[in-house]
């Protein structure tokens, strides 16, 4: 394996495993205020629980993607010191804006969790307010730096390829930004409604059928059914962003090898580069010129159109794409049909097959999310920065890169395994105390 190859592999790795904590940082907070919302209104019990229970479960999550985040910041400067380089002047500003809004939410954080019983109920829950507000710029500023690498802005190149002129405002504001950000922002609460549907309803499916259970896989499901259809709008306004800007990205995510008037959708399938075209795809006629111009006459870039030494992969780029759509699509179905249960056939909502739904949604939350963000970074390959900087040109010039991917994967393992083991402890401790208080309860003697 090449020095290049195993940086990229140990950086993709970081990336997807410390996504999985940054997503939570986002949606949690929301959640949290949700819950003891309801408790303020209701002044039912179960929702403070719901909340206490989530502000303790967020707190391990959120220092486990302190850590990791704190590792890919190392492995920035030392696996692509040539980007950081070419790149710092820009980037620099978000990711250290970026910091300061990590510290907002991780100050408001030890404050909420141990303010419970110091605080009075509404500063308690105001304090909820710059959690939300910190998830929400933290998303901001990596965003931005991130869609800049899609649709650099902001900045001039002098004669020896240096960029001077640095324009931090409209670089951190480039094209790509407003509908990448709004569909990470998006994304980011959509998974956390369902992670959290999906472990209430796993409950659920081992009998703890109580108003704890229910109401927490309430709060997660209509959470995340009333955010996602918004996530799919941005995700056409995605589609016509990335048209405009990164036309190759476009047509790799559909397998569209040549410019075609009246373009489709290609769904499924695998690319085949030598034939240039897609064998066993499912073709859905003008979908493609729809998407991407709001005419089903428009004609859509091929990748013919472009050098193959700049295409990305297209196997990897179009199945990825092609989970996101069909993963992100089929999420619909149980929100939908809760609603049609909930006005018609309340039982359903505790079926088995409905919980069995519902404890698949977390995981599929998350692979749709993690295609996304797949296809979002290997689209633009081969380069680091789109049109100006290449990924080959990026990486360091030190070896052994091989050895440290393979002790960051250990790591992670390690956390991994130490974060599950925590919250299931935790689970297990409230069961505890709860069969505690019912025997008190019981035997009022003793």
């Amino acid at each position: 394996m090449s020095e290049l190859m195993a940086a990229r592999i140990q950086m993709g790795s970081s990336l997807a495993f410390h996504i999985c904590f940054a997503v939570l940082g986002i949606g949690m907070p929301a959640l949290l205020m949700i819950a003891e919302g309801l408790w303020l209104r209701t002044r039912n019990e179960v929702y403070r629980d719901l909340a206490r229970t989530w502000s303790k479960a967020f707190a391990v999550t959120f220092g486990i993607g302190a850590i990791s985040g704190t590792m890919l910041s190392f492995e920035l400067g030392l696996l692509w010191p040539r980007f950081m380089e070419f790149a710092g002047g820009i980037i620099g500003m978000p990711f250290s804006l970026e910091g300061f809004a990590f510290f907002i939410e991780a100050i408001f954080l030890a404050i909420y969790l141990y303010g419970w019983n110091r605080l009075t109920p509404c500063a308690h829950f105001l304090c909820g307010i710059p959690l939300v507000v910190g998830g929400f710029l933290s998303t901001f500023f990596i965003v931005s730096a991130n869609a800049w690498m899609n649709t650099p802005a902001g900045f001039t190149l002098d004669a020896n390829g240096a960029i001077t002129n640095i324009d931090p405002i409209a670089a951190m504001l480039n094209p790509a930004f407003p509908t990448q950000y709004s569909h990470m922002l998006f994304a980011a609460l959509v998974c956390s409604g369902f992670a959290l549907a999906s472990v209430y309803a796993a409950g659920m499916l081992r009998g703890r059928k109580d108003e704890y259970h229910r109401k927490g896989l309430a709060i997660g499901l209509v959470f995340a059914a009333i955010v996602l259809p918004i996530q799919l709008v941005t995700g056409d306004l995605i589609a016509q962003q990335v048209t405009e800007n990164q036309p190759l990205k476009l047509a790799t995510m559909e397998g569209l090898y040549k410019t075609t008037e009246g373009a489709p959708l290609t769904l499924f399938g695998i690319p085949n580069d030598e034939k240039q075209e897609v064998v066993g795809g499912v073709e859905i006629p003008y979908l493609l010129s729809i998407l991407a111009y709001n005419n089903p006459n428009a004609t859509v870039q091929g990748m013919e159109e472009f050098p193959e030494e700049n295409w990305p992969n297209t196997l990897i780029v179009h199945t990825a794409y092609d989970l996101m759509i069909t993963i992100g699509s089929a999420l619909m179905l149980p929100g939908l049909i809760a609603l049609y249960a909930w006005r018609r056939r309340p039982r359903w909502l505790e079926a088995k097959p409905f919980l069995l739904m519902m404890v698949a949604t977390g995981p599929a939350a998350y692979i749709c999310m993690e295609t996304g963000w797949i296809t979002t970074e290997s689209g633009r390959q081969p380069w680091a920065i789109y049109n100006v900087l290449k990924v080959e040109d990026s990486v360091t010039t030190a070896t052994g890169i091989l050895g440290w991917f393979i002790l960051f994967s250990a790591v992670y393992l390690v956390i991994t395994v130490l974060m599950i083991s925590i919250l299931l402890r935790m689970a297990r401790k409230r069961r505890q105390r709860l069969a505690a208080a019912e025997l008190a309860v019981e035997v009022p003697g003793d």
